[in-house]
């Protein structure tokens, strides 16, 4: 819907071992989006230990981390829908260091 502005969500889940499992996604308190950048502060999070990380778009279509994506990440993964988010292809999750990691997606009743 923000297209071709970015959107932002926080990840909440758990982690086990090498594994995180995402369960839901929250829309950041105060989150600016625009084209080309989005965000939220992070002095406006509660305390909680079950955000995993974030999920953003890039309108752009380029479905690797910037080096502002990177330098502000917040928790373990980061995940990237580019244009034209039509399909799994079109996700990425990467690792605080921008190494690409595995995505398996489940449904759950």
């Amino acid at each position: 819907m923000n297209h071709p502005r970015e959107g932002i969500l926080l990840l909440r889940g758990r982690a086990k071992k090498e594994s995180v499992l995402i369960m839901e996604v929250l829309i950041p308190p105060f989150a600016t989006k625009g084209r080309g950048f989005s965000g939220f502060p992070l002095h406006s999070l509660p305390i909680d230990f079950s955000v995993m990380g974030v999920a953003h778009s890039h309108p752009s279509g380029i479905l690797r981390p910037s080096t502002g994506d990177l330098n502000w990440m917040y928790g373990r993964v980061m995940i990237i829908i580019a244009y034209p988010y039509k399909s799994l292809a079109d996700l990425a999750a990467f690792d605080r260091e921008g190494r690409r990691i595995d995505v398996v997606v489940s449904r759950q009743a």
